[in-house]
């Protein structure tokens, strides 16, 4: 067998290289009618049914020896490419840049989308509400830290509606300029002092912390401030100047958020979906006992619950649900006419393709 030489091999590569831009440009032209199409229907941009099916597809064609990873991060950069075509995609996101929303929209929806950076939670939810963004993107857990408080608050009085949802690993790093020993004070947000607290108690006996919206707030106060630091991500360092202190001070490795991404409408049916609802119920005894068996009965499997008081009545409460399936699937609807009967509020937060990769 003939062995190639190494400028042989790069030819081959120049060679395959052409016919791929060729290949992607012919796809570009097909999207380029798509976005006509919608734009004369009046239909989103973004579908995230379709798009758990295109990247279903690219995983089910790959037959190595790239991983399905690798392909499926060219395939969202590809999408992404393909909403400008279409038309802009504009996402919110809890800023300053450098946040881990920040992060996480990017993951999603790569490098050619139109990110606008927001001052909270409720501003996300309030421009894609007014049409001014297309998405937004908001933190709902952490494996570490539970519920975001502010998140389920702002989503009671939202009329959004949740159609996807992102897992990313988050790692978090302390940056300052400044030596470890010369630390007086650490910003960042009360989810991530949660997510390192054993690490700063071991480590610190005299530094305050203290709370911010976002990661990325508190890195800039940090770089403005002496003898001070913050726990945020590697991309908030270099976007405001720190030096990177101590890697991954999160307690566990297991580590990852889960984020909603928001719009004005839910997704499609995949096969392989999950429902976000709330619901409030009257201050009694059994009251959300009641509700649950509802769920038992028809077979729904609730994958995550939390509560929040309501402000409207004192010991009354919101309770934020996840389950399986979609709103709607028959059982779902049946479950809902009938937990209706015990609740004094049920509404869908929205319906969405279940995430099974976590990014980052």
């Amino acid at each position: 067998m003939e062995i190639l030489s190494l400028e042989d091999l790069r030819k081959q590569i120049d060679g395959i290289d052409r016919k791929l831009v060729e290949l992607l440009n012919e796809r570009a032209n097909v999207v380029v009618n798509i976005g006509k199409l919608k734009n004369e229907t009046g239909k989103p941009v973004y579908a995230p049914d379709r798009e758990k099916e295109v990247l279903e597809k690219v995983a089910g064609h790959n037959k190595g020896p790239l991983p399905n990873k690798c392909l499926q991060a060219i395939w969202r950069e590809l999408m992404s490419g393909s909403f400008v075509l279409e038309r802009p995609l504009r996402v919110g996101y809890l800023g300053p840049g450098g946040s881990y929303s920040h992060t996480a929209a990017i993951c999603k929806f790569g490098q050619s989308a139109d990110y606008e950076p927001l001052a909270d939670i409720r501003s996300v939810l309030d421009e894609v509400s007014k049409g001014h963004c297309d998405l937004g993107i908001v933190p709902i857990e952490n494996t570490l830290g539970g519920g975001v408080i502010e998140t389920l608050d702002a989503l009671v009085d939202s009329d959004v509606k949740v159609c996807s949802e992102i897992l990313m690993a988050i790692h978090n790093n302390l940056l300052a300029n400044c030596s470890i020993d010369q630390i007086e004070k650490i910003y960042s947000k009360p989810e991530v002092f949660m997510q390192c607290r054993n690490w700063l108690a071991a480590t610190f006996k005299e530094a305050k912390t203290v709370a911010e919206p976002s990661t990325a707030k508190a890195a800039q106060k940090a770089a403005k401030e002496a003898k001070s630091a913050a726990i945020g991500s590697i991309v908030a360092a270099e976007l405001y100047g720190l030096k990177i202190v101590c890697e991954n001070i999160e307690d566990t490795p297991n580590n990852v958020t889960r984020f909603f991404v928001v719009g004005r409408e839910d997704a499609r049916p995949t096969g392989e979906d999950k429902t976000a609802a709330i619901f409030s119920t009257a201050h009694k005894a059994g009251a959300l006992v009641d509700v649950l068996e509802v769920f038992k009965k028809y077979d729904v499997n609730l994958t995550n619950i939390e509560s929040r008081p309501s402000k409207k009545r004192q010991w009354e409460y919101y309770f934020f649900v996840d389950f399986l399936g979609h709103r709607s699937d028959e059982k779902v609807q049946k479950a809902f006419d009938e937990a209706k009967k015990h609740c004094l509020q049920l509404s869908v937060l929205g319906s969405f393709p279940r995430a099974t990769e976590v990014l980052g």
